[in-house]
């Protein structure tokens, strides 16, 4: 699992530069979190655990060095170039491209796999533990006022909860889904 620390490394050091996009938080608030229960995830159900992790480590990177926009592709693309850097197997690293193309709950891709599926449903957990990124977001970067980062995080959190595809992750958020709906 050299590869995984690597990779892991490599991300922790993107986000720490002063051209990292949304600064060093989606690393210990997001990134983190994705890893932990892709990791859980892989346990559970099977897949290529090694490349889940890696997934999960790249999955955001396109927008932590490009932005937002496109984050799937870019980050494919990034990961692609990395990867191939380290000389990691051909094969594989089009499993992870594939994990990060198809990572985006607002994107209607096909997940065929299930290093895809996990890597998808372990960013949308993830959510759920770090409410308040969300909140961040809101503020910050789409410079909601107070009004409309409440609907908007709401929103956010029904949506996510609605792209919940595995029962055991259903028993594992549904507390924090029930709590964040009743304060809202």
């Amino acid at each position: 699992m050299d590869i995984v620390n690597t990779i892991r490394d490599y991300v922790q050091a993107e986000c720490q530069k002063p051209t990292s996009k949304y600064g060093f938080d989606p690393f210990p608030f997001h990134l983190v979190l994705v890893a932990k229960h892709a990791a859980a995830l892989a346990d559970e159900l099977g897949g290529d655990k090694e490349v889940i992790l890696i997934a999960a480590w790249l999955h955001d990177i396109g927008s932590i060095i490009y932005g937002r926009d496109n984050h799937h592709i870019t980050g494919a693309k990034i990961a692609e170039a990395k990867l191939t850097e380290l000389n990691y197997p051909k094969e594989k690293i089009e499993l992870v491209k594939n994990c990060i193309l198809n990572h985006r709950g607002s994107k209607s891709n096909t997940r065929n796999t299930i290093e895809e599926k996990i890597i998808a449903e372990a960013d949308v957990i993830s959510n759920f533990d770090n409410i308040a990124g969300i909140f961040n977001a809101a503020y910050v970067y789409e410079k909601l006022d107070q009004t409309q980062a409440r609907a908007s995080v709401r929103q956010k959190l029904i949506n996510k909860w609605n792209q919940l595809h595995f029962e055991n992750s259903k028993k594992i958020v549904k507390p924090k889904y029930d709590a964040a709906m009743l304060l809202f």
